[in-house]
C-alpha cells in the first residue's frame, strides 16, 4: 500500500495545480550571477565505480562502445603502429616510429576507456590485453622517468625543445588519467607507478628555476590536479597551477599567442579564442584548481568566458569552434553551418569543463550544456554501431559528409571511447545531506549523505519522454534533501508527486519542504526506504530562432524536442531538403536578442508513428509543415510539402546525404537541387563555380577582411581543389541594383599551402542574353596585390547579377577573403 502526498498542496510562488492534483510548478528563471558567489560550497561527484547504467538509451550505446568502439579503437592503434611504437622504444622489437609525435595520446586514451569499460563489467580477456599494453608503456619509460615514443626515438636529444607543437606534456596528461582510471577500475599499480615516476620527472623539469614554458596544448593541469588528488601530493597541485600561471607570461619564454590561449595571463582573459580543445581542457583545469584553493581571479575570468561561449559563440547543438582552420574559435556570431568544424573532443571538452562548473557552484545552468553536449554535440561523432566516427560536426551538409572508422589524427574516437563509458559519474553529485540530480539517466547509485549510505534508483524515459522517477532505499528513515534539475528545455508546467511507502505514521504535506535553488526543485523531508519521487517534465517539439546577429541563421529555425535537436536528412525527403521551407509564426519569433529564442508548442500530429526506416525503433521522428522551391517554367515556385526530420545525432548513419539543421522560413533561402555552391542571404544569393568543402560563399560578403591575405583565422571562399582553371563567384540581388565600382581581397596562403592570387581577373554582369564585361574609367585595372583591396571603378550600370570572373595560375588555386560591389 502507497499514500500518495500532492505537492501541490503545499504553497509555493510560481506554482498550481495540475490536472491530476499533482504539484505543477512553472519553470525557474535562470540566475545571472558570477559563479563564486554560488551559495553552499562544492559538489563532490559520485564516481563512475559506484554507478550502474540501466537506462534503455544510454546502456545501449555503453553496451555498443564496450563491444564495438572499445575492440575498434585497439585494434586501430595495434594496426597504425600506435602500440608498436611502446614496444620498439623499449627494444622489445626492432622497427622505427610510426605516425605523428601525438600518437602516444591515442593509446591512453583508449585504455582509459578500457578502465571504465571494466569498472562497469569485468572482462578477463580484455584486462589482459590492456595488461600487455601496459606492460610496453611502462617498458618504453626511460630511467628518469620520461616517456615518450617520438621524442625518444625520432629525435632523442631534443626533449622538451618543442613545447608549443611537440605534445609531450599533452600526452602525459593523458597518460596520467589514463593510469588512475585503470588503477580505479583494476586495482593494478603498475601504471599508475609509471605515470608518477613521469609526473615526477616534469616536477623537476618545469617551475620556478626550472623551464618556465606553459604546456602547448593543456591537458597536463587537469591530470596533474587528478593526481593530487589521488595522492595527496601537493607537488602536483602546485605544478598544475604554475602552468596556469605561465599562460601570458613573457618572463623567461616566448608565450604561444591565442591559438593556445596564451596571449595574456588567465586572470586576465575574459573571452574564448582559439583552439577549441586546448581551450575546453584549460577551462577544466582552471575550475579544477579554484576550486581547492577558492582564487577569484579564476573564477572571474571562468564566469566572463562561459557566457562569451554560450551566449555568443556556441551552435544549437552545442558544438563549438566554427573555423577549421584553427580548429577553434573565432568573432562572436559567426556559427555558419555548412562548414561548421565542431570538433567532437571539443564537444567532450565542453561537456568535461561544465561538469566542472557544476560540481563547484551546484548550478543547472551548466548541467543544462552538459546534458546538450550529451545528446547533441557529442553523440553525432559515433556512429549507432560504434566503429565510424565524425570529427567534425557540420550543422549541414550537401551529401559530402559521412563517418569514417578512423583518422591519421585519431584524438577524436580515443576521446568517444573513454568519455562514453565515464558517463555515470555525470548524472549525480552530493553536498552535505543533499543529493543532486543533475542528468536523467536510468541508473543505481550508491551514496552518502550526511553520513548516511543511501542507494538511489533513477528510471528515466529520457531523451524521448520527461517522466521518471527517483526511489531510495536506506536501513531507516532519514532526512535529506534531493535536487531535481529543471531542464533549461521544459518551458512548460511540471509536474513532481512523492509516493511514500506505507507506514503506521501519519504524513502531512508540511513534512515535505521545497523551493526552487540554483536552477533545481528541491525537496526536503525524512524518506523512508522504499519513498519514490516521481516527476514529469514536458517533452513537446518546439521551433527555435537564434540571436539575429547570426547572419547564417536570419530568417531560419531549428526544431528541439526535449534536450534533442532535429535535423532534416535526404533519405527521409526524397532525396534533398535544402529546398524545403518550414511554416513561420512571426509572433513567436519578434526582434530576438538572445541566443535561442524559444517558439510556441507545436501540434502533436507532427510526430510521426514510427521511426524512419533504417534508425533505431524508439526513434522519435516529426514531420513539419510548410513548402518546396522549384522551378517552373524557369521561375522558383513553392508548391505544399512536408519535411520528416530525426534527432540530430542520427544523421549520416543511413549514408551520405544531404542535411540541414536550419531550416529557412523564406523561399528565397531555398536552395534548389543542382544549383551548386550557392548561400542564400537576406537581400542576395552567393553563388560560386566551386567552393571547397570547409569553405563558404558565405564569407565573400560577411564584413570581415582578413589582416593580410594570408589570414587563415577567417571564413574565406577558395576554389580548392581546382588549379589552373577559370572560376567565377556571383552575387545576384533581390532586385538591380546601379553599380559603379568593385573590390576584392585575395586569398593567399604561399609557405603553407597551393592558393596563390590569380593571374588575371575581370567584372561582368547578365545584360539580359550573355554575361558583359564591366568598362573600367579612370585607368583602373583589375590588381591581383596581395594583403590590400584591389579597387575598380567602372561606367555605372544597372543589374541584378554581377559576377568576378578569374584566370588561375596554372598549378595553382586561389581563394577570396571579401568581395565587395556597390
Amino acid at each position: 500500500m502507497h499514500l500518495r502526498l500532492a505537492l501541490g498542496l503545499v504553497a509555493l510562488a510560481g506554482c498550481q495545480f495540475g490536472p491530476s492534483g499533482s504539484y505543477v510548478v512553472d519553470p525557474p528563471e535562470r540566475a545571472v550571477f558570477s559563479v563564486h558567489e554560488a551559495s553552499g560550497g562544492p559538489l563532490t561527484a559520485v564516481p563512475f565505480e559506484r554507478v550502474t547504467i540501466t537506462d534503455p538509451f544510454w546502456a545501449e550505446r555503453i553496451e555498443t562502445n564496450r563491444t564495438a568502439t572499445v575492440k575498434a579503437c585497439l585494434d586501430k592503434c595495434d594496426e597504425t603502429g600506435r602500440i608498436r611504437n611502446f614496444a620498439v622504444c623499449a627494444t622489445l622489437c626492432p622497427g622505427e616510429h610510426q605516425g605523428y609525435l601525438y600518437n602516444d595520446s591515442d593509446v591512453y586514451k583508449v585504455l582509459e576507456g578500457v578502465a571504465y569499460t571494466l569498472a562497469s563489467r569485468p572482462e578477463s580477456a580484455l584486462e589482459a590485453r590492456a595488461d600487455a599494453i601496459i606492460d610496453q608503456i611502462v617498458a618504453a619509460q626511460q630511467p628518469d622517468g620520461y616517456l615518450n615514443t617520438y621524442w625518444t626515438l625520432v629525435e632523442p636529444g631534443k626533449r622538451w625543445t618543442n613545447i608549443r607543437h611537440g605534445h609531450e606534456l599533452y600526452c602525459a596528461g593523458h597518460m596520467i588519467e589514463g593510469a588512475i582510471a585503470y588503477f580505479h577500475a583494476t586495482g593494478k599499480r603498475k601504471w599508475l607507478d609509471c605515470a608518477i615516476r613521469f609526473a615526477d620527472h616534469i616536477d623537476a623539469t618545469f617551475g620556478p628555476g626550472k623551464k618556465l614554458d606553459a604546456t602547448g596544448h593543456e591537458e597536463l593541469e587537469l591530470a596533474l590536479v587528478k593526481l593530487f588528488h589521488e595522492t595527496d601530493e601537493r607537488r602536483y597541485l602546485s605544478l598544475a597551477q604554475f602552468f596556469l600561471d605561465q599562460r601570458g607570461s613573457s618572463e623567461g619564454r616566448t608565450p604561444f599567442g591565442e591559438y593556445a590561449q596564451d596571449h595574456e595571463p588567465i586572470r586576465e582573459q575574459r573571452e574564448v579564442v582559439g583552439h577549441a580543445v586546448r581551450a575546453m581542457y584549460l577551462y577544466c583545469a582552471m575550475a579544477d584548481v579554484a576550486g581547492i584553493t577558492g582564487d577569484p581571479g579564476l573564477w572571474t575570468a571562468l564566469d566572463a568566458i562561459w557566457h562569451d561561449v554560450v551566449d555568443r559563440k556556441m551552435y544549437v547543438t552545442g558544438g563549438i569552434g566554427p573555423s577549421a582552420s584553427n580548429e577553434g574559435f573565432t568573432v562572436p556570431y559567426d556559427l555558419p553551418n555548412d562548414t561548421a568544424y565542431c570538433e567532437t573532443c571539443a564537444a567532450i571538452g565542453m561537456a568535461l569543463w561544465n561538469q566542472r562548473m557544476f560540481l563547484a557552484t551546484g548550478d543547472a545552468k551548466y548541467a543544462d550544456i552538459v546534458e546538450r553536449e550529451l545528446y547533441n554535440g557529442f553523440l553525432s561523432g559515433v556512429s549507432l554501431d560504434g566503429t565510424k566516427f565524425f570529427y567534425d560536426n557540420p550543422l549541414a551538409s550537401k551529401g559530402q559528409h559521412e563517418r569514417v572508422p578512423w583518422f591519421d589524427c585519431s584524438c577524436c574516437p580515443s576521446n568517444v571511447v573513454r568519455f562514453l563509458p565515464a558517463i555515470g559519474e555525470r548524472i549525480y553529485a552530493t553536498r552535505g545531506d543533499v543529493l543532486f540530480v543533475s542528468q536523467y539517466i536510468g541508473s543505481r547509485a550508491e551514496v552518502e549523505l550526511g553520513g548516511r549510505a543511501v542507494k538511489v534508483t533513477l528510471e528515466s524515459g529520457f531523451p524521448w519522454q520527461g517522466d521518471g522517477s527517483v526511489r531510495f532505499s536506506m536501513s531507516e528513515p532519514s532526512e535529506f534533501e534531493v535536487r531535481l534539475r529543471w531542464p533549461d528545455w521544459a518551458t512548460g508546467f511540471a509536474s513532481v508527486d512523492v509516493e511514500i511507502a506505507a507506514g503506521t505514521e501519519r504524513i502531512e504535506p508540511q513534512d515535505v519542504r521545497h523551493e526552487i535553488v540554483d536552477g533545481f526543485l528541491s525537496l526536503r523531508r525524512t524518506w523512508r526506504p522504499g519513498d519514490r519521487l516521481r516527476f514529469v517534465f514536458p517533452v513537446m517539439p518546439r521551433l527555435v530562432a537564434q540571436d539575429e546577429r547570426v547572419a547564417s541563421t536570419t530568417n531560419r529555425r531549428a526544431l528541439r524536442v526535449g534536450p534533442l535537436v532535429y535535423c532534416a536528412e535526404g533519405v527521409d525527403n526524397d532525396g534533398h531538403v535544402r529546398d524545403f521551407v518550414v511554416a513561420r509564426e512571426d509572433h513567436a519569433f519578434a526582434s530576438a536578442q538572445v541566443m535561442w529564442w524559444t517558439g510556441a508548442d507545436m501540434a502533436e500530429d507532427v510526430r510521426l508513428d514510427s521511426a524512419p526506416a533504417g534508425l533505431p525503433a524508439t526513434t522519435r521522428a516529426f514531420v513539419l509543415p510548410g513548402t518546396r522551391v522549384v522551378l517552373r517554367d524557369g521561375e522558383r515556385a513553392s508548391e505544399p510539402a512536408k519535411l520528416t526530420v530525426v534527432p540530430y545525432f542520427l544523421w549520416a548513419n543511413r549514408g551520405k546525404n544531404e542535411m540541414a539543421v536550419w531550416l529557412p522560413i523564406v523561399p528565397e533561402l531555398a536552395e534548389l537541387p543542382g544549383e551548386g555552391d550557392v548561400v542564400r542571404q537576406a537581400g542576395a544569393a552567393v553563388k560560386a563555380s566551386h567552393c571547397w568543402q570547409n569553405d563558404t560563399p558565405a564569407a565573400l560578403n560577411d564584413g570581415r577582411p582578413g589582416a593580410n591575405s594570408a589570414d587563415e583565422s577567417l571564413p574565406r571562399l577558395t576554389f580548392w581543389d581546382h588549379r589552373g582553371t577559370n572560376e567565377w563567384v556571383e552575387y545576384e540581388f533581390d532586385a538591380p541594383r546601379r553599380l559603379e565600382k568593385g573590390s576584392v581581397q585575395w586569398f593567399d596562403d604561399t609557405g603553407r599551402g597551393s592558393c596563390r592570387v590569380p593571374a588575371s581577373w575581370r567584372l561582368t554582369y547578365w545584360s539580359g542574353d550573355a554575361w558583359a564585361p564591366v568598362e573600367p574609367t579612370n585607368g583602373t585595372e583589375f590588381g591581383v596585390k596581395k594583403d590590400v583591396f584591389n579597387h575598380v571603378t567602372f561606367t555605372p550600370i544597372e543589374a541584378q547579377r554581377v559576377r568576378l570572373e578569374i584566370v588561375q595560375q596554372e598549378k595553382f588555386s586561389s581563394g577570396i577573403l571579401e568581395w565587395r560591389v556597390e
